[in-house]
């Protein structure tokens, strides 16, 4: 029998060092995230712990935290500020939420095609998004003015006797808002479905039309359902914005006239900041964290049982 010729193996790797690059990966790991985990740390993630903890308290930042336990809670349930803020926040989000997602999928779906200067109005329509919202509100006040705004002129012009007061009505004054902000807003949440538009295949398209699928036909069964992703990541973020309004509201009526477009992130700043309630103003924080909490995890769920159809 002929003799096997064994030959070495490779040789075991050195465990100590193994373990040194190791702990150096890690090293290298953390001196990369660090520095920005310590800012989250210390402007994010600790003041929402403290404003959670002080729900329970009642403070005014000057003397000692008082332990109160539900009593902010409690305050709430007989707050008529807050229960006007709490239906002021979501007839704003059931107005913004869905007009601000039709017409940006509307203006993506038009300026997706092969037309002349479509750069020049793709830039147009996401510029408002970009300029400063001082602005914006100024002129939308000046545009909604009741007496001299153009919209009121344009409205008489057209026979309307007596035009709304927008922002000097307190019928109108949140509609006049969720305008505003939808005209703000579409652009950034168009260019969001322009790049899902762009992802579907043009195959999908040709094969409809081959079996005689019409304009509408397509959109249902084409264009909708392969941006199911981008639609459903633009509605969460929606609807976390249109929760938390509060910039464009405080600029544009200051949550006036009356108490017509008070809201709660509005309501937190007034009962903390101006006030000095800051127990009373962290606890309404913490329900509308719950409420975005809850509405949230709601969507997340609806979408993974259709996609799992």
């Amino acid at each position: 029998m002929a003799d096997v010729i064994t030959r070495p193996g490779p040789s075991a790797p050195d465990a100590p060092a193994g373990r040194r690059r190791a702990r150096r990966n890690i090293l290298v790991g953390w001196s990369f995230i660090l520095p920005n985990f310590v800012g989250f740390a210390l402007f994010t993630l600790v003041p929402m712990l403290a404003a959670f903890a002080l729900a329970f308290l009642e403070w005014d930042s000057y003397g000692t935290p008082e332990w109160v336990g539900l009593d902010n809670f409690q305050r709430m349930l007989s707050d008529e500020n807050f229960h006007v803020a709490l239906r002021n926040t979501l007839f704003y989000a059931v107005g913004h939420i869905p007009l601000t997602l039709v017409v940006a999928l509307g203006l993506a779906m038009a300026l997706n095609r092969k037309i002349r200067g479509v750069q020049f109005f793709r830039t147009a329509a996401f510029f408002p998004y970009i300029t400063s919202l001082v602005a914006v509100a100024v002129v939308w006040n000046m545009l909604f003015n009741p007496t001299a705004g153009p919209i009121n002129q344009f409205l008489e012009a057209l026979g309307v006797a007596d035009p709304p007061k927008w922002v000097a009505s307190t019928d109108w004054a949140m509609p006049a808002v969720i305008v505003t902000s939808v005209w703000r807003d579409m652009g950034y949440y168009m260019v969001l479905f322009l790049a899902g538009l762009q992802t579907i295949p043009q195959e999908y398209y040709e094969a409809a039309r081959v079996d005689g699928a019409n304009a509408w036909q397509r959109f249902w069964s084409v264009t909708l359902p392969c941006l199911r992703p981008t639609t459903f990541f633009v509605l969460v973020m929606l609807t976390i914005q249109s929760f938390k309004v509060l910039d464009l509201i405080v600029v544009m009526t200051d949550g006036g006239p009356g108490r017509s477009t008070l809201v709660l992130a509005q309501l937190v700043y007034r009962e903390g900041i101006i006030e000095g309630r800051f127990g009373y103003s962290s606890a309404i924080a913490l329900v509308l964290f719950l409420i975005v909490l809850v509405v949230t995890t709601v969507q997340f769920r609806l979408n993974e049982r259709r996609s799992a159809r």
